[in-house]
């Protein structure tokens, strides 16, 4: 298992080499890692035997695969299979299937990680294969946009390092569980790139503007798994230390409140699917125990709806609400977003519960307010007019057609959730967010400011988390 797991993790970068000399080949080799990425997925869920790969002895360089890392890579797996599938009948060439490739085995490293020096080395390559995939377009807005992605990106990384570097110096090694006992400038410096990595709360701020103006393939590998490059690592950290659990507990209830805020008056499709990210994220965070299947049940929800809202005649939902969907593609759309929304027959709401079932009764009340702010955001896709006879192309229900099925089969993972009360208390809460939406926020036209996305706001804004951390681990 040992060989077979180094082996997994290369695969996906020598292949990503390797398109480049049998570029004819690029989409079938793509689609065949993201396939064995898969199977190995499945296969660490059902076996349930954790393993644990010490690399260097005393550096505390670890890998390690367990339940929670299965169920990361088998959303990566998903997702990449999805974008790839999306894209088979298009122009892309073999450069964008490579860092496709590439961004996977990436995501894939980080997913077994247990130590900061090799998470530092695999979110450099995700950095690098995002940005190159953001700016595959080549226009003036697509470069400006992954100029952007890259300079926060480095930025946070490199606090990220500083924080590392200490803790290496108080226990000579990079293990996770070195947080404990190390100093408290370290935690405050890992945990602000990690947050502004994974665009948690005020420090991930720069995602709307990137998700949304990225191609819609590139949005949906991006909010569905690359955003989750920086949350595992606190969500594993969170599991080992009783400490660190508390402080990401409170960011992950300020990243779902601020989030939902922002999506629900948001009049923009994909930023309110960018804003949603930010919710959902959130999510993850509160519940760490839950985390791993909140992520899956997230991912490939929220990457069915970004591939979807490239596909739909506006980006505007008043222009959308006068324009008649093509009726299989409104239905894939109420069936994502039901997901989302906790509806019942879909891992959506198998995982709100799981969530739900690990909160202290102040974060439950707080959860449930932004569950409803959920339901909100999306009854603006839910309640779009449907019946329009535009055609849809192949390669689109090739790619969300497998990944709707996910959503239903996924949910048999927990099915002690189905109880006469929990079907109530969701359906009720959904029902609240309905109504709200069409007595209220379908008309209402308040617009909130952006001034806080701007670049030049953005690393103020790190530098306000720092302070914020800082505090946060003094008290």
């Amino acid at each position: 298992m040992n060989t077979l797991t180094i082996a997994w993790i290369a695969l996906p970068l020598f292949i990503g080499f390797v398109i480049y000399l049998i570029p004819k080949l690029d989409r079938y080799l793509t689609l065949g890692v993201t396939l064995v990425s898969m199977g190995y997925a499945l296969q660490v869920l059902i076996a349930q035997s954790p393993l644990t790969l010490q690399l260097l002895d005393n550096f505390g360089v670890t890998l390690q695969v367990d339940q929670l890392s299965g169920y990361f890579i088998l959303t990566n797996a998903l997702v990449a299979t999805a974008v790839t599938l999306y894209c088979w009948h298009t122009d892309k060439t073999a450069f964008f299937y490579m860092q496709i490739a590439i961004l996977h085995g990436s995501l894939n490293a980080v997913f077994v990680c247990a130590d900061f020096i090799s998470l530092y080395v695999a979110l450099e390559v995700i950095g690098i294969a995002a940005f190159l995939l953001i700016a595959y377009p080549r226009t003036e807005r697509s470069l400006w946009v992954a100029l952007r992605y890259l300079f926060v990106s480095n930025t946070a990384m490199l606090f990220y390092l500083v924080g590392a570097v200490l803790v290496y110096q108080t226990h000579h090694s990079f293990a996770f569980g070195g947080l404990r006992g190390a100093p408290t400038e370290a935690l405050a410096l890992i945990f602000l790139g990690l947050l502004t990595k994974g665009g948690v709360f005020v420090s991930g701020l720069w995602l709307p503007l990137t998700h949304s103006e990225s191609e819609s393939p590139v949005s949906a590998m991006l909010s569905g798994v690359v955003v989750k490059a920086g949350v595992f690592p606190l969500v594993r950290c969170a599991l080992i230390l009783d400490e660190v659990d508390a402080i990401v507990r409170i960011f992950g209830v300020g990243a779902a409140l601020l989030g939902v805020f922002y999506a629900i008056l948001e009049k923009d499709t994909k930023r309110t699917l960018a804003l949603s990210t930010v919710s959902q994220l959130g999510w993850i965070l509160v519940a760490p125990s839950a985390g791993g299947f909140y992520a899956l049940a997230h991912g490939v929800a929220k990457s069915t709806l970004f591939l979807i809202a490239g596909t739909l005649p506006s980006r505007n939902f008043k222009e959308l609400q006068q324009k008649p969907l093509n009726t299989g593609l409104w239905v894939a759309l109420v069936m994502a977003s039901l997901s989302i929304s906790g509806f019942p027959l879909f891992v959506g709401f198998a995982a709100k519960i799981l969530t739900l079932k690990d909160l202290s009764p102040i974060y439950m009340i707080a959860m449930n307010l932004g569950a409803t702010g959920t339901a909100i955001v999306y009854a603006k896709f839910i309640f779009l007019p449907r019946g329009g006879s535009d055609k849809i192309r192949f390669g689109l229900w090739l790619a969300i057609v497998p990944l709707i099925a996910a959503l239903a089969i996924a949910n048999v993972a927990y099915y002690q959730a189905y109880t006469v009360a929990n079907i109530m208390k969701v359906l009720a809460i959904i029902a609240a967010g309905w109504i709200a939406y069409l007595l209220v926020f379908r008309r209402l036209e308040l617009r909130l400011p952006r001034v806080l996305e701007q670049f030049e706001h953005l690393i103020g804004g790190m530098s306000l988390m720092l302070i914020l951390l800082f505090w946060m681990v003094f008290t």
